[in-house]
């Protein structure tokens, strides 16, 4: 091993996913001189083992599930999904896990790559240990971000390492259908790899420790969530787990709380996530290893002094989710840019002093059939927090445009209202294609949109986001009827 030279630079950003990506992308433009550290693929977890190939793997089974629902359709649906062409379809979306077009990406962005696992060492510090076994010395005049995310969080099992399980990556990036997988977990990752796996012929057992899937999403999302599983042949058990697991050979051995033993070609373990930040230098600058980075609201990290080490993305545990880790990039990165040229943040509009909207007005699709798509509160945290809401329900499959998706149709929308301001303060959409509905529910709570407004922002027919209009009779009909006229 052999030591080069130190480099200076204005930034330093620890992590090439999209986040880290963003942030760099926002200090290059403003002239910061910024090198981006990465161990993996430039494109990071979403690229290549979350966001991108789980998708990749549910829309065709979602695109079946309508077809064969749909009068004129079905007949024409003769066989099962091909599984080997929609897994190299996968592979081509990811483009066989080589990030080339990213790496390009940052050199036009002027953005400097360095390869290698990156540690904190010390006040604007860090050190590469690179491929080939050198040391690479970075220095930072401004600003370190740590966008390195998070990884999954297994459980404390023991023969874990014998057991070889599944994680998010592996469920992602498989190769081949197993005859049989189980899951343990009733999350997002749970319930999407359940969806996908199912529809290309695995059998699935979902093992859950609650007595529900998705517990923050509102219950009737999920209701309908399970009800799907269970009818594409899933086989849910709530209230379990696992007491022992080991791999006998080929298969895996499980023993569930009840006593049970299933047998399983793979088992998938989407049991939480974890801050990558246990091995990245957090002790030389006072932190804990393996930690969460709690920031502020310009995501500069509020336990180290001097406004120079910045968490942005999952690792801030803010908000678990890709577009929210761009979000707060796109801030971070500004900060950065205007504490660099001796601005203050007061009048900013991404500054600390403004709030953000990863605090209120997360949106999250699940993409399962049928899809969730949500924003702000819940009734379950509007309940926690002690806050007043009006709950207003409205069956979607009643809206014309619903029809032409599915003359079957079933999904529910739902939006909370806060009856003092009337603006809506969360919105939650279960049915086929409502992703689609969410960012205009983003919009009204972000923008707090008065309902007086809203009542002008009519929906084109027939679409689904005639459930809109729905939704607004609904609640005034609820709080303000109609009287009927004597005869």
């Amino acid at each position: 091993m052999s030591d080069v030279n130190n480099h200076t630079y204005d930034v330093i950003v620890v992590g090439a996913g999209p986040v880290g990506e963003n942030v760099a992308d926002r200090t290059s433009a403003a002239g910061l001189s910024t090198v981006i550290v990465e161990s993996e693929l430039v494109g990071g977890e979403c690229s290549y083992w979350a966001c991108e190939p789980s998708k990749a793997l549910l829309r065709p089974a979602l695109l079946y599930g309508e077809a064969v629902r749909f009068p004129g359709v079905e007949q024409a649906v003769t066989g099962p999904l091909d599984a080997t062409a929609v897994l190299k379809h996968r592979n081509h979306t990811v483009n066989d896990w080589n990030d080339k077009g990213q790496v390009d990406w940052l050199d036009s962005a002027g953005i400097t790559l360095v390869r290698g696992h990156g540690r904190l060492d010390g006040v604007k510090q860090v050190t590469v240990r690179t491929p080939d076994g050198e040391t690479v010395r970075l220095q930072a005049r401004h600003a370190v971000a740590v966008c390195t995310g998070t990884r999954a969080a297994l459980p404390p099992l023991p023969g874990l390492d014998e057991l070889r399980p599944w994680t998010s990556r592996e469920a992602t990036s498989a190769q081949e259908v197993p005859r049989r997988l189980a899951i343990l977990g009733a999350g997002v990752v749970a319930v999407e790899m359940a969806t996908a796996w199912r529809a290309l012929g695995a059998e699935v057992t979902l093992i859950a420790r609650d007595a529900r899937l998705l517990g923050r999403v509102e219950s009737f999302a999920a209701e309908l969530v399970a009800d799907r599983l269970r009818t594409a042949g899933v086989d849910l058990r709530f209230d379990s787990g696992i007491t022992t697991a080991e791999r006998a050979g080929g298969p895996v051995h499980l023993t569930l709380r009840d006593g049970t033993r299933i047998v399983v070609d793979e088992v998938l373990f989407a049991t939480g996530r974890a801050p990558r930040t246990d091995d990245i230098g957090m002790e030389t600058i006072g932190l804990a290893s393996g930690d969460w980075l709690t920031t502020d609201d310009s995501f500069t990290v509020t336990a180290v002094e001097g406004e120079w080490l910045y968490a942005a993305g999952d690792v801030n545990h803010r908000a678990l989710l890709t577009h929210q880790g761009k979000y707060q990039a796109r801030i971070a990165g500004a900060v950065i840019a205007e504490r660099a040229a001796g601005r203050t943040l007061d009048t900013a509009p991404w500054g600390r002093h403004t709030g953000t909207a990863d605090l209120r007005a997360v949106p999250q699709v699940v993409f399962t059939d049928p899809e969730i798509a949500a924003v702000g509160l819940t009734t379950d945290d509007a309940a926690r927090a002690g806050r007043k809401v009006d709950v207003v329900d409205y069956e979607i499959g009643w809206v014309a445009g619903a029809q032409q998706h599915d003359p079957n149709y079933r999904g529910q929308a739902r939006v909370l209202i806060d009856p003092e301001r009337r603006i809506i303060v969360g919105a939650t959409f279960a049915g086929a294609n409502v992703a689609e509905l969410l960012h205009s529910a983003t919009i009204a709570i972000t923008g707090e949109v008065p309902l007086d407004r809203l009542w002008h922002a009519v929906p084109a027919f027939p679409t689904i986001s005639e459930v809109w209009l729905r939704l607004l009779e609904t609640y005034r009909d609820q709080h303000h009827p109609r009287s009927n006229p004597k005869s």
